[in-house]
């Protein structure tokens, strides 16, 4: 299987072992609802957050979707899109040591992801499966990381998302697409077709209880 190397690499593939367990601190002001409804909504460090709830959902889940940063260099959205907000360029200097001075984009994003991705298998169950979305900047980084954490025979399919129609200006082509990159955590996986309906499905979930990682 091809393999994946990065500048940092060796610093992160077992960095998620390291990170320390911690509490969930319940916001009483910011919640609503009966804590019996299961609903959670975790603001802090998604690295420290996924190592604080793995103990409740280890081994539970059944499907995960997250929406990563793309890694596009655009630093002026809601969240800094370039890797190189002040916190990420703090984390790199710890985990990764002198060698983060000579990190590329791309290494800061491999660095970043990986061990995220490690913490995210842990939680799904044998027959879990995980939804990545990607555009074309870190496609072919992502799928060959993703081989490597959740198993090359364990990829599921690649699905092209038009994402606009019209197509966004990308070095004089009309890009509409972006990616959704699927894997399951064993062969255990089925995939079925949505029912054919009418109307178009739509899940919907109102989070009642509020909580902190305490650092």
């Amino acid at each position: 299987m091809p393999v994946l190397n990065w500048i940092g690499k060796d610093a992160v593939v077992n960095h998620h072992r390291a990170v320390p367990y911690r509490l969930v601190h319940c916001d009483g002001a910011a919640s609503a609802g009966d804590r019996a409804d299961g609903n959670l909504l975790v603001q802090g460090d998604n690295l420290e957050a996924l190592k604080a709830l793995l103990p409740y959902y280890g081994g539970q889940v059944k499907c995960i979707y997250i929406d990563p940063p793309y890694n596009t260099g655009n630093e002026g959205w809601v969240y800094n899109d370039n890797v190189n907000a002040p916190d990420m360029r703090a984390w790199l200097g710890r985990v990764v040591g002198r060698e983060a001075e000579d990190l590329s984009r791309h290494d800061k994003w491999l660095c970043m992801m990986y061990p995220r991705l490690r913490l995210l298998r842990d939680f799904l169950r044998e027959d879990g499966v995980i939804f990545v979305s990607i555009d074309d900047t870190e496609a072919g980084h992502l799928r060959l990381m993703m081989d490597e954490i959740f198993g090359e025979s364990n990829f599921i399919t690649q699905i092209v998302v038009e994402a606009n129609a019209r197509g966004q200006t990308y070095k004089s082509i009309a890009k509409t697409h972006e990616h959704l990159l699927v894997y399951g955590k064993t062969n255990a996986v089925e995939i079925s077709e949505l029912p054919d309906n009418d109307r178009p499905f739509r899940l919907q979930a109102t989070p009642r209880i509020f909580g902190k990682v305490i650092p």
